[in-house]
């Protein structure tokens, strides 16, 4: 502005001398003050140059070990723990059905009556056998005793005493075989009322009243029971965490096992908490793993076996390690590596090693030493060599928040 009034004056004032006489001294003194003015602007424009831009902030976090449970993901599916498929253990009509679709019921609960009046009648037929038995076996215990006085006077032979001993032989067996039939006659007419063997939800009855079953090993099944208060998760375990497991199998209920619904998405899903119930025998050769399987309490009855789940196994106690936000960590081609803020605030480069995950972090093997400071926002505007403005950011669950 100021070298543009100066301009302006100077050409004026040429205007007005053009006719004089002095007009060579005037241009004369026009052209140094042009110049002066042009090497003023220059340095003024060089001054602004110079002025370099502020650092760029930055939130920086430091490290500090955090002691942490590792956990290991896996898919499984939900087993119940107990279960049974009803049968007719005898033939007949069925009578009643007892029980409604989907019920829970407990143990003993009656869920079936086939027809008992042939079953009663086999009793008291077995009943009656028994107490003829019974009476022959008297009679023939007294005829024991009458023919061993006999022979101790010798009035009968030796034979005539051995077949009575037989006869009484006979007669206890007999008594022993219609005991056995009586206890068969009872055990037919309780299974007649048929009930449920566990505590647990009963499906839907498959046959109903009026249809003729048959007791045999081909018997259909009536309904089933399946206990839902506890279920177990049946995932396979990868060879290394087995060892890694297994090396603390006394203190598998120490080893929490956590359990999501893979149906169940989004912030406020239900996680259950269990644990390790036992692992199999044998790895599988062909796919290296393990079936474990872990128990969890159906806390709001919205378990059902046969459901997929979404599986985590934690260490059974906890460990020291360096956690990274993952949002710290950059990635260049196949390797990773965060930005190290020195003393200096200074960026560095450096590559790490990362292991498994914890909540919003990653945990660190290698590159990082504890007390460093690393960047955990702004990478992409990031380069080594550069200094910073660092804004720390205080605590682990600060950065899990954001």
């Amino acid at each position: 502005m100021r070298f543009a009034t100066n301009l302006k004056f100077s050409l004026t004032k040429l205007s007005t001398l053009l006719s004089s006489r002095t007009l060579p001294f005037v241009l004369v003194g026009i052209l140094g003050n042009t110049t002066a003015l042009y090497y003023m602007a220059g340095a003024n424009a060089d001054d602004a140059s110079s002025q370099t831009p502020p650092a760029l902030n930055v939130e920086v976090a430091q490290l500090v070990p955090q002691a942490i449970r590792t956990w290991t993901r896996f898919s499984g599916r939900l087993t119940p723990v107990e279960s049974a498929e009803i049968k007719p253990l005898v033939s007949g009509t069925i009578q009643q059905v007892l029980f409604e679709d989907g019920q829970v019921v407990q143990k003993d609960d009656p869920l079936f009556v086939i027809d008992p009046r042939p079953h009663q009648a086999q009793l008291q037929r077995a009943e009656a056998e028994l107490s003829t038995a019974q009476s022959r076996a008297r009679l023939a215990r007294d005829e024991l005793e009458r023919a061993r006085q006999l022979l101790a006077n010798k009035l009968i032979s030796q034979s005539v005493f051995d077949s009575a001993f037989n006869d009484d032989r006979v007669a206890q067996a007999a008594v022993q075989a219609a005991e056995s039939a009586v206890q068969q006659a009872r055990l037919n007419l309780e299974y007649a009322h048929i009930r449920s063997p566990i505590k647990g939800r009963v499906g839907r009855a498959e046959l109903t009243v009026g249809n003729v079953v048959n007791a045999s090993v081909n018997a259909p099944v009536l309904t089933t029971v399946v206990a839902d208060d506890h279920l177990y998760a049946e995932f396979n375990v990868d060879e290394n965490t087995y060892i890694q497991s297994v090396r603390h199998i006394q203190q598998q209920e120490k080893m929490p096992v956590h359990l999501t619904l893979a149906g169940d998405d989004g912030d406020n899903k239900k996680i259950y908490e269990g644990y390790i119930h036992a692992f199999d025998n044998r790895l599988d050769v062909a796919s290296g793993t393990i079936r474990a399987r872990a128990i969890f309490v159906n806390e709001d009855n919205a378990l059902t076996p046969g459901m997929y789940a979404n599986i985590s196994l934690g260490t059974a106690t906890t460990t020291e390690a360096l956690l990274v936000p993952e949002r710290a960590i950059g990635t260049n081609q196949n390797r990773k590596f965060v930005y190290v803020i020195d003393e200096n605030n200074t960026v560095n480069y450096r590559e790490v090693s990362l292991g498994g995950h914890y909540q919003a972090h990653r945990i660190i093997l290698n590159g990082l030493q504890p007390g460093e400071r690393i960047a955990v926002n702004s990478l992409s505007h990031l380069r080594p060599s550069t200094v910073v403005n660092p804004v720390t950011v205080s605590t682990l669950n600060q950065l899990a928040a954001q």
